[in-house]
Formats: C-alpha cells, sequence, structure tokens
C-alpha cells in the first residue's frame, strides 16, 4: 500500500486534483501488468486541504497507523517541506512531484527526490537566454513582478528576476500577496501605471487567473506576460476569457516527447480520463515511475530499515528513464535538468523553447488580451 496526502480542497485543489490523477493513471497501468513485485499497488489517498498542519498529521498517521509500505509526496512546497520532514523521522523514502522551490533542498533531507526536470529557481532558464539574446531595441527594458507568498511561486518569478537584472533589465514593481488572496484590484493597477514591458506572475492557479483578469479590466497591454503553473492548467483558458495568446509559461512535460514511456502514458490515461494529461498529471506519474525503478532495483517494498535505506541509496546513484525524460538527482533531491517554456499560440498551448524541443515560434511582442 503506498500512502499520499493531496490538497483535494482548498488553495491548491485544482492541481492537487490533476496530481491525484497522474498517481491513479500511474497505479491502474502498473497493476494491468502484474502490479510491484508481484503484488497490486493500492493508494490511500487523504485530503489535506491545502494546510500544512493537515499534511503532518495524515503522513503521521500513514506511516504510524496505517503502516503503508511507501509513500508519495504532496502537491506544492508549503506542503512538501512540513510532509517531508515527517517521512524524514520515519526514515521512509520521500519522492515527490511538486516541490520545487530552494527551501525544499536546504532542509538537509537525506530521503527526497523531486520528480521533474528542474528545481523552481530554473524554471525559466531558457527565457532569460531568449530575451538576454534579443537585440536591445526588442528587449524589454522594465519589468513587473507579483508573486504568491509561497517558496515555489515566488522561486520561479525571482529566478528569472535574478537572471533579468543581472543583464540590466530593471525591476519596476516586485509585488508579493497571500496565498488566500482573491482581489487583486491594487497589484494590478501598480503594474498598470509601472507601464511595465513585461509583467512576471510568480503564480499557482486561481491567483494567476485572477490577476490577468484584473490587468485586462485596466487594459494594462505588456509586450511580454509570463506565469508559472496557471497557462499549463486546462481550465485557464475559458478562466481569462480566451485571450490567452503570447502567455508564457515554464514547464517540465509536453505530451508529445518521443520518451519510451510517455506514448503509453498519454494513450492510456486519456483512456481512463477522457482528456490527455497534463504537467501535474505527469509528475504525479513520474513519482510512481521513480519509486517503482527503485523498489524492482532494490527488491523490496516495506517500512523496513534495510529496505528504505536500500531504495534511497538506489536513487542517489542511478538515472531513471521517465515521461518527463531521464531524472537523476544531486545529494539534495534536486534535478539535474531545465525546463521547456510553454506559449499559448493559435489558440494552443505549445513549446517554444529550447529549439531542440520546440513546437512552435515565440511569438513577441504579446498580442493584446
Amino acid at each position: 500500500m503506498i500512502g499520499v496526502s493531496l490538497p483535494l480542497t482548498g488553495d491548491f485543489s485544482e492541481p492537487g486534483k490533476g496530481v491525484e490523477r497522474g498517481y491513479k493513471a500511474w497505479a491502474k497501468i502498473v497493476n494491468d501488468k502484474g502490479g510491484l513485485l508481484g503484488r497490486k499497488v493500492e493508494l490511500k489517498i487523504l485530503d489535506d486541504q491545502s494546510n500544512a498542519d493537515r499534511v503532518v498529521s495524515d503522513y503521521e498517521q500513514l506511516i504510524g497507523r496505517d503502516e503503508v509500505d511507501l509513500v508519495f509526496g504532496p502537491f506544492s512546497t508549503r506542503l512538501v517541506v512540513p510532509s517531508a520532514r515527517v517521512a524524514e523521522e520515519y526514515g521512509m523514502l520521500f519522492v515527490e512531484p511538486a516541490g520545487a522551490a530552494p527551501e525544499v533542498f536546504d532542509q538537509g533531507f537525506k530521503n527526497l527526490f523531486y520528480a521533474a526536470p528542474a528545481v523552481a529557481n530554473d524554471h525559466y532558464n531558457h527565457l532569460a537566454d531568449y530575451i538576454l539574446a534579443l537585440p536591445a531595441n526588442e528587449r524589454p527594458k522594465t519589468v513587473a513582478y507579483a508573486a504568491m507568498d509561497d517558496p515555489f511561486a515566488q522561486g520561479t518569478a525571482y529566478g528569472l528576476k535574478e537572471k533579468l537584472e543581472k543583464g540590466g533589465i530593471k525591476t519596476v514593481v516586485d509585488e508579493v500577496y497571500p496565498p488566500n488572496t482573491t482581489d487583486f484590484g491594487s497589484i494590478a493597477a501598480k503594474i498598470a501605471d509601472s507601464k511595465a514591458d513585461m509583467v512576471v506572475g510568480g503564480s499557482q492557479y486561481q491567483d494567476g487567473v485572477n490577476l490577468i483578469v484584473a490587468l485586462q479590466q485596466l487594459n494594462y497591454q505588456p509586450k511580454m506576460a509570463a506565469f508559472s503553473t496557471a497557462p499549463t492548467e486546462p481550465e485557464f483558458a475559458k478562466a481569462i476569457g480566451n485571450k490567452t495568446e503570447g502567455i508564457l509559461a515554464p514547464t517540465g512535460y509536453t505530451q508529445k516527447a518521443d520518451y519510451p514511456s510517455n506514448k503509453e502514458f498519454v494513450e492510456k490515461y486519456t483512456k481512463q480520463f477522457g482528456k490527455a494529461p497534463e504537467e501535474d498529471e505527469a509528475n504525479a506519474y513520474t513519482t510512481g515511475q521513480v519509486v517503482a525503478a527503485a523498489v524492482e532495483a532494490a527488491d523490496c517494498a516495506s517500512q523496513d530499515p534495510e529496505c528504505q535505506s536500500k531504495l534511497v541509496d538506489w536513487l542517489r546513484g542511478n538515472e531513471v528513464e521517465t515521461v518527463v525524460g531521464p531524472l537523476k538527482w544531486d545529494d539534495k533531491g534536486r534535478p539535474q535538468s531545465a525546463h521547456m517554456i510553454q506559449q499559448w499560440v493559435d489558440g494552443e498551448i505549445q513549446i517554444v523553447l529550447p529549439e531542440a524541443q520546440k513546437e512552435a515560434d515565440l511569438i513577441h511582442p504579446k498580442p493584446a488580451w
């Protein structure tokens, strides 16, 4: 049995449900092939309600009382850090799909691995390189940043901010807002008043949508707009009135990737849920792939300390083939790769950077929204 706590309600419920679908898709595909080590995989999923205290009690229950054999991580850095601490206390392997902020890897966790291509601060590396390589007359000169008070959301925005500032691009707005913010009127007004050439949102889902709608209402028209997470969610286009053209976002996943297991994942996920998987679902599926590779290599799946130690040691020294590409980690559990950059082009979100993976040319400047 594998224990998981996810934000199925509360601030992170939209991506949380995506992660749940990804885990369920992985379990079904594994079970259709006979399970892990000849045993059927069962998922025990609890709802932490996007609450850090709740996620701690959930993992204490799953490991201590329910005695699950393995655990998978939750969604979001805010929930990963406290839950990883519980897993560490119990000596359990902790592979997680959505805790990418620097602070996750600064805790000294020995058992944690992030199942995606890159940490938050590196999500926009390809976009930073692109912007700084533009001719001076095309490059944005000023940028407005607005980020949720959340380590992942801030990590993505500030990773880009640091690189652009080093390249001489001026920050004119730098706003941080609480996770439960719903009224973005005053932040949008500051951004609009600044007339920044580019806006960057360190966002999850609903906050990104609300900020964009507020900016649209003020008729602020940036030449570039980049938001983390929100633009990759399936409901995004409808939520902002289908005015998506030119909006950028980092992503660790594309349905079209030709990695060996991805075709099977897309086909079987679509059959199971009636739509193709997005990034959250893919990172959850990747978590399953990473844990399964360790389980098969170590030939064990239990809370036995020797078994858990074998699982961790194997992942420390090996690369795993996944639907987001081959993954390997440093000694803090950080993946050693970079995110692609997607953009809404002709009504759909497509890879525009790096050159080797691109599905469409990057649009610059951004059309009006």
